[in-house]
C-alpha cells in the first residue's frame, strides 16, 4: 500500500503542474515563458518547432505552451486550447530537447571550444 500512495503522490504533483500550466497560459496569456521555463527548455522548444532563428527576448507563455502540446499531437489554431493530454506527451518531449539543449546546444559549443585541447605540441 505504501508504494501505492508514493506513486499517487507523484502523479498528482505532475498533475497539478499539466492543469497550473494549461490554466495560467489561458488566463495570463502574454506573461513572459520565462516565469515557468528554463531558458533551455524553451530554446530547444523554439527551435524543433519553428526551425529558425531564436527570437532576441522570451516569447508568451501561451505561445510556447501552444509549441510544447504540439510536440504532443495538438494542432496549433486561434481557435482552440490545447488540452491536458497532449500538454503531458509534450512536456515528456520537452524534457528530452531540454537536457539535448543543454548538452549540444550553442552555448555548450562555445565553450567547448574554448577549452584547451589534449593534442600535445
Amino acid at each position: 500500500m505504501g508504494r501505492l500512495n508514493n506513486c499517487l503522490a507523484v502523479y498528482s504533483i505532475v498533475a497539478w503542474k499539466i492543469l497550473y500550466l494549461c490554466r495560467l497560459s489561458r488566463e495570463c496569456p502574454d506573461l513572459d515563458c520565462e516565469v515557468v521555463f528554463e531558458p533551455a527548455e524553451w530554446k530547444a522548444v523554439y527551435m524543433a518547432v519553428r526551425s529558425k532563428e531564436l527570437p532576441k527576448t522570451p516569447p508568451s507563455l501561451n505561445e510556447i505552451v501552444r509549441m510544447i502540446a504540439s510536440l504532443g499531437g495538438y494542432v496549433i489554431r486561434k481557435s482552440t486550447q490545447p488540452g491536458t493530454q497532449t500538454l503531458w506527451i509534450g512536456l515528456q518531449r520537452l524534457h528530452d530537447l531540454a537536457t539535448a539543449w543543454k548538452v549540444f546546444g550553442p552555448e555548450t559549443r562555445k565553450s567547448f571550444f574554448a577549452a584547451e585541447s589534449c593534442v600535445v605540441r
